[in-house]
């Protein structure tokens, strides 16, 4: 048991305390690393790509946990198990905060749960690479929406070319429940982009994602019970979906988090058109769902377009700098 406990801390530590990513930069160098400088910002980035791979392979077993507890089911095992972890972990304050504070959480945790909701109902009638490639047209749009740079609006462009290449240049032989699914699912996502950054601006560490989570297994509580009952009991059915909890959940909603806290929404929003290229690889290795040579050269316009954002916003942080 003390075995288990020490091999857990670090992971605990990483929850809890947030401000620890800004480390990153500098780990394995004996040079320090400026704030403002390269590798401070690129550090974010890291933390975005790491979330993107960690939910993507997820979400691959979640498709593989389907068929045995239905994708309401998953949702809910996902979502509860993922609250039960970051309470224990953070153990939120729920003193202190005023009636904003709590609205913006609550705002969170229905986002949460709605994206959650929606999209896995979307992967459950259609592939994984086109559900997420509908999803993320939310993040894009947000990232137009929101930007007030020219040269943004060319990387979301360039992404949005890549995502509708990635679906086969259209998606009319797709089941039209299933993309309306993941087109909702991508409009909670922009959202969820909204209030897990104002969330992260309010609440210490990962308190207020602790307590968003909450709200968002509630919701799903009734619905996956409703769906699935007893089979959720399983106790293989429970193991998996803890495994999906922490994959999906916990991990990349914490280095998201973490990320959108050094990042503009709008280039967090860019960032996410690597999602579709990393849930292709994540279907083809644990799906069986084949890439053909269209799919690499769309994954190569959005690592391409998510490249861009990344190098224009550490020139922009430099300009500030250099300016201040």
């Amino acid at each position: 048991m003390n075995d288990q406990r020490s091999a857990a801390e670090p992971a605990a530590a990483a929850v809890a305390v947030p401000e620890a990513v800004s480390a990153l930069g500098g780990a394995g160098s004996a040079r320090p690393v400026r704030p403002g400088g390269r590798r401070a910002a690129l550090a974010p980035v890291a933390l975005v790509v790491a979330g993107g791979l960690s939910v993507q392979f997820g979400s691959a077993v979640a498709a593989l946990l389907m068929p045995r507890a239905g994708a309401l089911g998953v949702v809910t095992l996902r979502l509860v198990v993922a609250a039960v972890v970051l309470l224990v972990v953070c153990r939120p304050k729920l003193r202190g905060h005023s009636r904003a504070d709590w609205g913006t959480v609550v705002a969170f945790g229905i986002a949460m749960g709605a994206m959650n909701m929606l999209f896995y109902q979307a992967l459950d009638r259609i592939p994984l690479g086109a559900a997420v490639t509908l999803e993320v047209l939310g993040p894009l749009a947000l990232s137009v929406i929101a930007s007030r740079r020219l040269v943004n609006l060319v990387w979301a462009g360039l992404a949005l070319g890549g995502v509708f290449l990635l679906g086969g240049g259209g998606f009319d032989r797709l089941d039209p429940l299933g993309a309306a699914f993941a087109l909702g699912a991508g409009a909670m996502w922009a959202t969820y982009i909204v209030f897990s950054a104002r969330t992260g601006r309010r609440f210490p560490q990962a308190d207020g994602l602790a307590l968003a989570m909450v709200v968002a297994a509630v919701l799903s509580l009734p619905l996956g019970i409703l769906e699935s009952g007893a089979k959720l009991a399983v106790p293989s059915t429970l193991a998996m979906g803890a495994a999906v909890a922490l994959m999906s959940s916990v991990l990349p909603y914490t280095l998201e988090l973490m990320a959108l806290r050094r990042l503009p929404a709008h280039t967090f929003a860019v960032l996410m058109s690597l999602e579709p290229a990393i849930a292709a690889t994540a279907g083809f290795l644990i799906l069986d769902q084949a890439l053909t040579a269209t799919d690499a050269l769309a994954i190569a316009l959005v690592i391409g377009a998510s490249m861009g954002a990344v190098r224009s916003q550490v020139g922009a942080g430099r300009r500030a700098k250099a300016d201040s």
